[in-house]
């Protein structure tokens, strides 16, 4: 019997191995820091104008749209169909941008890009389905440095590739599709995993498990201190599992899962700490979107790219390397006394940079500000 679960814990490696795969050819996308100037180029022929104000929004608005639902339908299909969904909208999107012509293909690309990063909920919480609550931790500097080193390495050989072999930007587009439709085939040997958060919670047939495992799928969209927050709420004034799945079951599937969470919600922001750090984390992360999403449109107006050097690539890559996962991990510094102080400093240094960047003509300065901005923004994320 103990032989028996000993395997059965041991089981994390594979899942972790093969979406570390996923991830890694996911984020394996070297034309992305290259799409304005793509769009704008003579393979698309679009306007400045048409870019900023007809196509890039679209993004926006269907992310937005499709945010929540796609959270409940991750939970409700079980991670794996939404990464299936992800690969297959991911190879739609550079399908379309290499091929299709004109506004409208390209906000039907935008589209599907808003799917994609609407589904990205589903590669952070799938691992959390497949292993014990002793991996967590080291499943998830996994999952989330690989994805950091994938965007650094595809940043960088973007920028050599266009530099250096004078590649052009229709084939890193090459390069990004046959790296998603790998990443989609990695997808597919991923184990389907028995349980969810809401819709397929085990908590009538099994004692309830911490409230580390019960939190963790949300643990990249909150802070990871609302776990304690829960344990501690429910030590004092919590049902019992028996109770909870005695309440549940009157009520249809759909509204017993609302009520849950609706639940966890309250338990979780009753806390004022976590309610600014959650705060924060949406507004930090609405605005860093919008800034990433029109930051090549800001580059391409200070140094235009058809009679400029581009070195998108090459800013990108040392954004993203200024932090790691990992960096943050072996840093002994204790966030609960300095948490909010770190919250305040590098928001103020975040909102310098958008101005240094608004105002000044110098597309160095632009890159200087960007590099800043994205760093802290990347530093005060792996905090949370």
């Amino acid at each position: 019997m103990g032989c028996w679960k000993q395997e059965k814990t041991n089981t994390w490696t594979f899942p972790t191995l093969i979406l570390c795969l996923y991830g890694f050819f996911y984020m394996m996308k070297p034309s992305e820091p290259f799409l304005t100037p793509y769009l704008t180029g003579p393979d698309k022929n679009l306007t400045t104008d048409e870019v900023t104000n007809q196509i890039l929004p679209v993004w926006t608005y269907s992310y937005l749209a499709l945010l929540f639902p796609v959270f409940l339908l991750t939970d409700y299909m079980r991670y794996k169909p939404v990464l299936l969904l992800q690969g297959i909208s991911l190879i739609i999107t550079w399908l379309l941008l290499l091929f299709a012509q004109g506004v409208v293909a390209m906000q039907v690309v935008e589209f599907f890009y808003g799917m994609v990063t609407a589904t990205e909920v589903a590669y952070y919480a799938y691992i959390y389905s497949v292993v014990s609550t002793q991996h967590y931790q080291r499943v998830t500097s996994y999952c989330r440095s690989v994805t950091l080193v994938a965007a650094t390495v595809a940043a960088m050989l973007g920028q050599l590739l266009v530099s250096l072999a004078h590649v052009s930007y229709f084939y890193l587009n090459a390069i990004t599709l046959a790296s998603v439709s790998l990443a989609f085939l990695c997808s597919l040997f991923l184990p389907m995993p028995q349980k969810s958060m809401f819709f397929h919670r085990k908590d009538a047939s099994e004692p309830l498990p911490g409230p580390d495992k019960a939190a963790a799928p949300g643990a990249s969209h909150r802070p990871s201190s609302c776990q304690e927050e829960k344990s501690c709420h429910a030590a004092a004034s919590g049902p019992t599992p028996q109770q909870q799945a005695g309440n549940a079951g009157p009520h249809s599937p759909t509204l017993r899962v609302l009520l849950q969470l609706s639940k966890d919600l309250r338990d979780c922001y009753s806390s004022r700490k976590l309610l600014y750090w959650s705060l924060w984390w949406a507004l930090a992360t609405a605005g860093f979107n919008q800034v990433v999403n029109y930051i090549q449109v800001l580059w391409d107006f200070r140094a235009p790219s058809h009679s400029s050097a581009v070195y998108n690539g090459a800013v990108e890559a040392i954004a993203t390397f200024l932090i790691t996962s990992f960096l943050v991990q072996y840093m002994k510094i204790n966030w609960d006394n300095f948490g909010e102080l770190a919250l305040g400093v590098f928001s103020a240094i975040d909102a310098g940079c958008l101005f240094v960047m608004h105002f000044s003509t110098n597309i160095w300065a632009c890159y200087a500000g960007y590099l800043i901005f994205k760093a802290c923004y990347m530093l005060l994320l792996t905090i949370a």
